[in-house]
């Protein structure tokens, strides 16, 4: 099977650079629909599930390719140099903003610019660095999904989501949670909080911009402020939003950004 189908690429636009959007954990590119539709008419924009999400193949997912991020960060490798559409924008939700720094750091070529929304490369608190959490609380977090996948979905969906006006952005992304696999999501949840990315910030090489939200519990502005001093010459907006996923709560906000950037 190629990339484009395992990971159900689907593409809008018919002429200009590549524009790839890359989902969170628990998500799938449907987490995109506001946003990328924007860029249709001045890029070649392609959504994809990454392995174990969405429409993609579940038989390709293995725990041992998936044990770190660069597993993801390689699937994404293969799927742009299979579109050969030269260097592209990726833009990277929450985890996949990290996924997308792994690849650009492999693999440089394949990428024009990086746009980092809601990026950590580390959640978990160290000494002087804050990530905004204790490793108690991530361990706490995993242990609850261990025992209970669709009870901490409903859980902690509205804490990640916000934006408690729009209880419909919440109960979306709590459905989101309970459609993956169980055994998958606390893998990949897994992978996600106890990694450690800070120390591949600084071999990144490509324009990059890094959109924050001013209150985001995951990623909170400390975070936001340490991704773009260890990135040089990188660009931090921080959004007027609320909550982890500005894609869907403030879609043309987030648009907007990205657009100022790319000055397109």
């Amino acid at each position: 099977m190629t990339a484009t189908r395992r990971h159900n690429l689907q593409t809008l636009g018919q002429s200009g650079p590549l524009m790839i959007f890359a989902h969170g954990f628990g998500c799938d590119q449907n987490m995109w629909r506001f946003v990328a539709p924007q860029f249709a008419n001045d890029f070649r924009v392609a959504l994809f599930d990454h392995v174990g999400a969405g429409k993609s193949d579940l038989g390709a997912w293995s725990a041992e390719k998936y044990q770190t991020l660069q597993g993801y960060a390689d699937d994404v490798i293969e799927i742009l140099r299979e579109l050969s559409l030269g260097p592209a924008v990726f833009v990277g939700h929450s985890v996949s903003a990290m996924i997308g720094v792994i690849a650009a750091r492999s693999a440089p070529d394949l990428f024009s610019h990086l746009v980092l929304v809601g990026p950590s490369p580390r959640y978990i608190d160290d000494q002087e660095y804050v990530g905004g959490f204790s490793a108690d609380q991530i361990e706490e977090m995993l242990d609850f999904l261990d025992n209970n996948h669709m009870g901490w979905s409903a859980a902690m969906a509205p804490v990640i989501m916000g934006n408690p006006d729009q209880p419909d952005l919440a109960e979306e992304l709590t459905n989101s949670f309970c459609r993956t696999d169980p055994d998958i999501a606390r893998h990949f949840a897994r992978t996600t909080f106890t990694s450690d990315n800070r120390a591949d910030l600084a071999h990144v090489t490509v324009p990059t911009l890094i959109l924050q939200c001013r209150e985001d519990i995951i990623a909170p502005a400390a975070v936001g402020a340490f991704v773009q001093k260890a990135i040089a010459g990188s660009v931090l907006v921080t959004l007027d939003a609320t909550g982890h996923c500005p894609n869907l709560s403030a879609p043309h906000a987030t648009a907007a950004a990205i657009r100022r950037f790319l000055q397109v």
